[in-house]
């Protein structure tokens, strides 16, 4: 491996295409995406910088200006990698949209690398601040919200009675996915994933 004058080497050189260096944005796109791959198939026992830059043709010095860890990057990988897979429908039903959004989540958490890239993530965010910041800010607030609004049209739809905490009810189901993934004590199954959505109904619906 050649070392430059500046004392960075191959792999942190600048990638460039053509003539010129490829754009930040598909160069940050790419490195989300290489994370996300790495993170589901290897977890975060195999997940580094090195390997996702790698992955990415990007340099270690590009990745760390963007984050400020290797659980901040894995975590926005994870982010990027199920952001489709776990969008909230609206299809005016809240019943039939809160058990196709769980039923996506525990598929998701059981299909997948996910599970496992989920719980590692919690788990090092227990003393990684910077990765507990950003797991806030980045995925488990927006992807509250998204059920929160979601429940917020059905109750003005009638559809929910207007004296719920929506973020409670986000707790009740989420939580409980969260708990049988954390404490395995039960497995996680579509029938379990119905079953939560129905007994909450039977409490918060109008």
């Amino acid at each position: 491996m050649s070392i430059y004058r500046d004392g960075m080497t191959e792999t942190d050189q600048p990638i460039r295409r053509g003539r010129g260096r490829r754009p930040a944005a598909e160069v940050r796109e790419q490195v989300l995406a290489a994370a996300g791959e790495l993170l589901l198939t290897e977890g975060m026992a195999g997940f580094t910088i090195e390997k996702v830059a790698a992955r990415a043709g990007a340099s270690r010095m590009t990745i760390y200006k963007w984050w400020p860890s290797r659980g901040a990057l894995a975590l926005d990988g994870y982010a990027t990698k199920v952001r489709t897979v776990l969008e909230f429908p609206d299809t005016g039903d809240i019943e039939a949209d809160l058990t196709t959004q769980v039923l996506a989540f525990t598929r998701l958490l059981t299909e997948t690398g996910a599970g496992k890239a989920i719980a590692e993530l919690i788990g090092a965010a227990q003393t990684d601040p910077e990765l507990a910041s950003a797991f806030r800010e980045r995925y488990s607030a927006p992807r509250r919200e998204l059920a929160v609004t979601a429940m917020g049209k059905a109750i003005e739809r009638g559809q929910l009675r207007d004296d719920i905490d929506p973020k409670v009810v986000v707790d009740q189901l989420w939580g409980a996915c969260y708990n049988r993934l954390l404490v395995p004590d039960e497995p996680i199954t579509d029938d379990f994933a119905k079953a939560l959505v129905r007994n909450v109904m039977t409490g918060i619906k109008r």
